[in-house]
C-alpha cells in the first residue's frame, strides 16, 4: 500500500486520530495541473486534510468539499473527498507564485492571502451541512484547527506538510488530525497538549524520513495509541460524459438552445482531471430535446 490513511484511537477512546501519507496522490495532482511549487504545497495540504476528513465520514457515498477563497495569487483551492477516501482537487491559478518566506520555505500563506474556508458535507440528508470561517493564517493547518473548534466544537490538532523537490516533484506529503472526544479527562488534554508542543513540525519529521506510523507514535505513544485500520488513498476523478451532459441540461433550456443554435458546439473541461468533453451541434440538439421533454 503506497498512499494511505491511518485511523487510530488513544487514551482509552478519549482521542481519535487520523494520519496520512499522500505523497503519490499530491504528485498526481501536480502532474495533472502543472502547479508551481507553492501551489503544489497549498493544494497538497488541503488534499491531505480532505482525505482524512473523508475517512471521518460514516457512509461510502458521503461527500465533502473544502473550498478556500483568498485574495492571494492562488485565488482559491477546491478539494472534494468521499467516504471511500477518494480525493481530487485543484487550485484556481496553478501558475501563481510568490517568493519563498526564506530559503527552502514556501510561503503558502502569502499565496493564499486573506479569505475564507468553507466546508460542505453531503451525508444524505435533505440539505448538506455547511460551515464557513475566516482564514486566520492561510497556512491551512491552523485554519482547519480553528474550523474544527468553531464550527464543529471539536478541539483538534492539525498538522499538514508537503515537501517539494528542486525539480518541482513531490518528495513527501502527508499530515495528521488528532481530536479530543467529548468529556476527555483534563489529564489527557494536558498530556496531549504537552506532546503536541514538543513534536517538531510535520515537514521536518517527514524530511527526517519518519513514517506516518512513527509520527503518530511520537505524538500519541504515551497515551496508549491503538491503530485501528489503514485505508488506501487515491487521487480519483469521477467525471464522465453522462455527468457533463446532465450539467449542460441543468443550465436551462434557453441557454442550452442558445449554445446549440449560435455556437453549434461546446467544449467542457473538467477542472479536476483536465479531461475535455466535446459536443457537436447534433449532440447539443439531442440534449435540448431531452431537456424539453422533462
Amino acid at each position: 500500500m503506497k498512499d494511505f490513511i491511518l485511523r487510530a484511537t488513544a487514551a482509552d477512546g478519549a482521542i481519535r486520530a487520523f494520519a496520512c501519507n499522500s505523497t503519490e496522490t499530491v504528485e498526481t495532482a501536480r502532474k495533472i495541473h502543472d502547479t508551481t511549487p507553492v501551489a503544489t504545497a497549498a493544494l497538497g495540504r488541503l488534499m491531505a486534510a480532505g482525505a482524512m476528513m473523508g475517512a471521518m465520514l460514516k457512509g461510502d457515498n458521503d461527500k465533502l468539499t473544502l473550498q478556500i477563497k483568498g485574495d492571494g495569487p492562488l485565488q482559491g483551492i477546491l478539494v472534494t473527498a468521499n467516504g471511500n477516501v477518494d480525493v481530487k482537487g485543484y487550485v484556481f491559478d496553478p501558475t501563481a507564485d510568490v517568493p519563498d518566506k526564506y530559503p527552502g520555505k514556501l510561503d503558502v500563506a502569502g499565496a493564499v492571502g486573506n479569505g475564507s474556508l468553507r466546508i460542505i458535507k453531503d451525508i444524505g440528508l435533505k440539505e448538506p451541512y455547511s460551515g464557513t470561517i475566516e482564514l486566520i493564517s492561510g497556512e491551512i493547518a491552523e485554519d482547519l484547527t480553528y474550523y474544527f473548534a468553531k464550527s464543529e466544537q471539536t478541539p483538534s490538532a492539525v498538522g499538514l506538510g508537503v515537501l517539494v523537490d528542486t525539480d518541482r516533484t513531490v518528495r513527501q506529503a502527508g499530515g495528521f488530525i488528532i481530536q479530543l472526544m467529548p468529556d476527555a479527562p483534563d489529564e489527557v488534554i494536558d498530556k496531549l497538549e504537552d506532546s503536541i508542543n514538543h513534536v517538531p513540525y510535520i515537514t521536518d519529521l517527514m524530511d527526517m524520513g519518519k513514517t506516518t506510523e512513527e509520527i503518530l507514535e511520537m505524538i500519541l505513544g504515551s497515551l496508549d495509541l491503538k491503530n485501528t485500520d489503514k485505508i488506501p488513498l487515491n487521487y480519483k476523478c469521477d467525471c464522465s460524459r453522462e455527468r457533463v451532459e446532465q450539467a449542460l441540461i441543468s443550465i436551462g433550456k434557453k441557454d442550452l438552445a442558445k449554445i446549440a443554435m449560435e455556437d453549434k458546439k461546446a467544449e467542457i473541461k473538467c477542472h479536476f482531471c483536465n479531461k475535455v468533453y466535446n459536443f457537436d451541434e447534433n449532440d447539443l440538439m439531442n440534449l435540448l430535446n431531452e431537456a424539453m421533454s422533462k
